[in-house]
């Protein structure tokens, strides 16, 4: 079982464990609601793990990752022909995950036309792949997540009511990091001691001024964001005491900081969805634009780069730049040096 995000005590990770633990017993539908990094995928293993389904697979597909023409297939399968470059059958996730588990990521991302697809082979239980006409039964159960508000996209019929309350038989909510403080030393804790055996470093002790500092921030990317700060002092720690430089800059500025498309007075944050396009923004500025790369946005917001392009999208961010500036920035990905033969990367 991954633990990764269920360290800690808070009473709400221990209320949340618990609902997990229930829902597993039985194959209803769940949503997973919640903010980016709060380890909605790490839950949906747990349900998974409880569930009488353990022994088979566990396959999971981000709907925000996969372009819209290539998501279907990703889904059902195809056969030998159905598209261009469709040279042998091919099997999708859902036969993958038969007599196991789907988890399905960023499920509001999903196209309004391949939702009826995935409302059939859920009340049905059975497939067909793409540009075949033999149906498939399968067994396999659909948790689904998401960090959008799906209740307020039915209203405005960016998705299907249908598919919405089919798959909200058991909601369940995942908190913010900042709503659990409490668990904030034990995760710098499991950080620390994670990140300093895979550089080689012996780190004993946080100072109390660090912990404070953590523990102050309000972390809109969650237990993803802490997770890069910790690494981040990790590497510039020389000896058994974790560098103050981990969080110094709080001291003057937070340790994530808003940035609007403009140079001029930042947008108002005033939904989560203002946050997240905030938080990117900030992001994009501090590595110069660059999206893909090692040292791009999408490194160090811990997402594929095919991921954050198609946020920036929803989001309206390439938008919003190329209407508020007179010369956008051009957004670019930088891949490492080739020298005779492929280096691998993202």
């Amino acid at each position: 079982m991954t633990t990764l995000d269920l360290i800690g005590s808070s009473s709400k990770l221990r209320a949340l464990v618990q609902d997990a633990e229930m829902v597993a017993k039985v194959d209803s539908s769940v949503i997973l609601q919640g903010e980016t990094g709060t380890g909605k995928e790490v839950i949906a293993r747990i349900i998974h793990d409880a569930s009488p389904r353990r022994n088979h697979r566990f396959i999971a597909l981000n709907c925000a990752a996969i372009p819209t023409a290539l998501l279907e297939s990703e889904l059902f399968g195809h056969e030998k022909g159905a598209f261009t470059g469709a040279i042998a059958r091919a099997i999708g996730r859902f036969q993958a995950a038969d007599r196991g588990t789907l988890f399905l990521d960023e499920i509001g991302d999903l196209p309004l036309e391949l939702q009826p697809k995935l409302l059939r082979a859920l009340q049905e239980k059975e497939i067909e792949r793409l540009g075949g006409g033999q149906t498939l039964q399968l067994d396999v159960r659909v948790i689904a997540a998401t960090s959008q508000n799906l209740k307020r996209m039915v209203e405005d019929r960016k998705f299907r009511a249908d598919l919405y309350y089919r798959l909200n038989v058991f909601p369940m909510t995942l908190p913010p990091l900042r709503e659990r403080r409490e668990d904030i030393p034990l995760l710098v804790d499991h950080f620390v001691r994670k990140f300093a055996a895979l550089q080689g470093k012996t780190i004993e002790t946080v100072p109390d001024e660090v912990m404070e500092d953590l523990q102050n921030h309000d972390w809109p990317g969650n237990i993803r964001e802490l997770q890069n700060v910790i690494e981040r002092g990790v590497v510039m720690t020389d000896g058994p005491v974790l560098s103050r430089k981990t969080t110094s800059r709080a001291r003057t500025e937070p340790l994530s900081w808003p940035v609007a498309a403009t140079r001029s007075e930042p947008a108002p944050i005033k939904t989560l969805a203002d946050a997240e396009r905030a938080h990117i923004l900030a992001t994009l500025h501090e590595t110069n634009w660059v999206v893909g790369g090692a040292h791009g946005a999408a490194t160090r917001l811990g997402l594929p780069r095919t991921t954050l392009i198609a946020r920036m999208q929803r989001l309206g961010i390439c938008d919003a730049i190329s209407g508020k500036r007179s010369s956008p920035p051009r957004l670019r990905t930088i891949e490492a040096p080739r020298t005779g033969e492929a280096v691998g990367g993202r």
